[in-house]
């Protein structure tokens, strides 16, 4: 009798790996991901060498993006038919009085194999725009649909459960893996990062083994660990 395969995926906003970077490398290579889900991957100049830098630091691979959003690999795990899309979004929105400017959104994906199951883990970070969103998780599911296999989906939505993202993942058939508060990482309260997986998978949130202090300073965000299975 042979084990189940799992694979693990850890989903982790990074600030822009501008915060604790030492913290932030304890918290990953701790949790021993096969896959990471970046959002608020380091972008301007010098993209892809910091992110691959940032990759070194947690022993993984840089291997995918799209805007601010990356996929990072294990040795030994090959991520294949990636792809991107730019996600179409408000180029300004309002904040109280004043008029604030939105970088461009993102999402990205690829299979994995496990067992002999293709499964697809996609990343997105919807903006802060609160109408704009629901027309960006609608572009980020058809991404997801466009693999044709089962898939994960991780981001940071920016929206807590009781907001209409939340509404459309449910109404696309997606199971949601609840961590509770993700936000900010010193005092969490509010949940705002997500962990969505079709029906055809199994998929357990895992226990982050990382001290408090480490998950302080390494970010704003707290991760998400998920076991998945076929």
């Amino acid at each position: 009798m042979t084990d189940t395969p799992r694979l693990r995926v850890l989903s982790y906003n990074v600030h822009r790996w501008g915060d604790d970077r030492t913290a932030l490398a304890r918290v990953v290579r701790a949790c021993r991901p096969d896959v990471m889900l970046v959002q608020e991957a380091p972008t301007w100049w010098g993209t892809r060498r910091k992110r691959r830098a940032m990759a070194a630091t947690f022993g993984m691979r840089y291997v995918a993006a799209s805007a601010r959003n990356a996929i990072l690999v294990a040795d030994g795990i090959d991520l294949t038919g990636v792809r991107g899309r730019r996600i179409r979004r408000p180029f300004v929105r309002r904040r109280l009085n004043f008029i604030a400017t939105q970088l461009p959104g993102g999402s990205v994906g690829g299979i994995v194999v496990l067992g002999s199951t293709r499964i697809a883990v996609v990343v997105c970070h919807l903006g802060l725009h609160p109408r704009g969103r629901v027309h960006e998780i609608a572009q980020v599911l058809e991404l997801c649909r466009s693999f044709g296999t089962p898939y994960l989906l991780t981001g940071d939505v920016n929206e807590e459960p009781d907001g209409p993202v939340w509404k459309r993942l449910a109404e696309e058939g997606l199971l949601d893996l609840d961590a509770g508060n993700t936000f900010n990482s010193t005092t969490p309260h509010k949940r705002i990062d997500a962990a969505e997986f079709s029906p055809q998978l199994k998929a357990r949130l895992r226990h982050i083994p990382a001290t408090r202090e480490d998950l302080a300073a390494a970010t704003d965000h707290l991760p998400l660990l998920i076991e998945l299975s076929p």
